[in-house]
């Protein structure tokens, strides 16, 4: 999928390329031609109307500085004498030669026009008593315009190769989130089916030695109660697979109002304050009164509940756990801080990642590392931030929410 991104990409890249060379090149080659005809153009005309006596015969030496291109001028007179004048460059004895560029002149209705068998540009001029026409070469005018292409062919070219491996760079670049995306997708995909395999494991088996007869009335109650607790805890983590679905899809719209954070983090460490003592474990809280913040109170709860929910799985027992509320300028910070395991710089990093779990020695179970990631997505549509920090072998999570 990525490599058809990839060359999608880079064809879009060199098409629009492609259209922008052919534009500015096209475009520099008719103003240039317009510009090499209209000049040319000009210079005949300033020599179709000047005066007869003007125009010294065989001198090219003296003709007006503004004249570049090699020309002549033909003039035909009532009685059909053609006489002819101007630039060394051509053979003006040759009367048969004049008389062809001059019928050729005369089959045109045009006043001014091409002679591509000659390569000759003429413009007519009739003042009563004679007809004249001037011819300028414009053989030097084609080689230039010939040149002009073969450079912009060149210079295209080159540029071409230029924005391709430009666009290869680019290209990498531009899909390099939604690699990390997709492997990221895979990897929870890979991750999920295998939480999802070992309980599915659990209850085939017990299933199969339920329908074992052999087994007394007291095995197959065991068996049941454990297809019931796994069933539970299966049904636990697809929940929370759900949950993360609504999340990344922005499914579950939060529901924007003025939560008392300071009432809220209270009432939900009442429900945890036995489970820690259960533990031997002590739980206290520093919070300031009255914090007020918008946003969804059961989304917030979650969060604080993944919190403690984790500080009580992973903190050593007979310590004590600390969860503080602290007020500051536009502010609030939220932590939750006990002593365990130190996290490494890899752990911090990556501790919010999907099924990502630190201590496996001690994971009991019932936990899929879901739950901080769960409580990163929520924080993150409060506007929020979340992270941990460890220091002194105490772990501690933060939760900064605008005020």
């Amino acid at each position: 999928m990525l490599k058809r991104l990839r060359i999608k990409f880079i064809a879009v890249i060199m098409s629009i390329v492609t259209i922008l060379f052919i534009f500015i090149f096209g475009l520099v080659l008719h103003l240039t031609k317009q510009t090499a005809e209209r000049e040319s153009i000009q210079m005949m005309r300033s020599m179709a109307f000047r005066p007869p006596s003007s125009a010294p015969m065989n001198k090219p030496d003296n003709m007006p500085d503004n004249i570049r291109l090699p020309f002549f001028t033909v003039n035909i007179r009532d009685n059909g004498e053609i006489t002819a004048f101007g630039s060394d460059y051509y053979d003006l004895t040759d009367k048969e030669l004049l008389k062809k560029l001059v019928d050729s002149v005369d089959e045109r209705a045009k006043e001014s026009g091409v002679l591509s068998e000659y390569d000759l540009r003429y413009i007519k001029s009739d003042n009563g008593r004679m007809k004249a026409i001037v011819f300028a070469d414009i053989s030097s005018e084609k080689a230039m315009i010939k040149g002009l292409i073969k450079n912009s062919v060149i210079i295209g070219l080159i540029g071409y190769a230029v924005f391709f491996l430009i666009s290869l760079l680019l290209a990498k670049w531009v899909t390099k989130p939604v690699e990390k995306t997709w492997n990221e997708q895979k990897q929870f995909i890979a991750d999920a089916s295998h939480e999802l395999k070992t309980p599915l494991t659990v209850i085939m088996t017990n299933a199969e030695m339920l329908s074992d007869k052999s087994y007394s009335d007291s095995d197959r109650d065991g068996f049941t109660q454990n297809i019931l607790s796994t069933s539970k805890r299966m049904r636990g983590l697809v929940e929370s697979l759900l949950e993360l679905a609504r999340l990344d899809n922005n499914r579950a719209k939060i529901k924007l109002v003025a939560v008392d954070l300071s009432k809220l983090t209270n009432d939900s460490i009442l429900p945890f304050e036995p489970l820690f003592y259960e533990n031997d474990m002590e739980l206290s809280a520093e919070i300031d009164n009255n914090i007020k913040v918008e946003g969804d109170k059961d989304k917030l709860r979650q969060v604080i509940n993944i919190l403690l929910d984790n500080a009580l799985k992973y903190s050593d027992p007979a310590n004590k756990v600390t969860v503080k509320l602290k007020q500051y300028s536009s502010e609030c910070t939220l932590s939750v801080s006990g002593l365990g395991t130190p996290l490494t710089k890899e752990d911090l990093e990556n501790i919010f990642k999907r099924f990502y779990r630190v201590d496996q020695a001690r994971n009991d179970g019932q936990s899929y590392g879901l739950g901080l990631s769960i409580a990163d997505s929520i924080i993150k549509e409060h506007n929020g931030k979340i992270w941990a920090e460890s220091e002194n072998g105490y772990n501690t999570f933060y939760v900064s929410l605008p005020l």
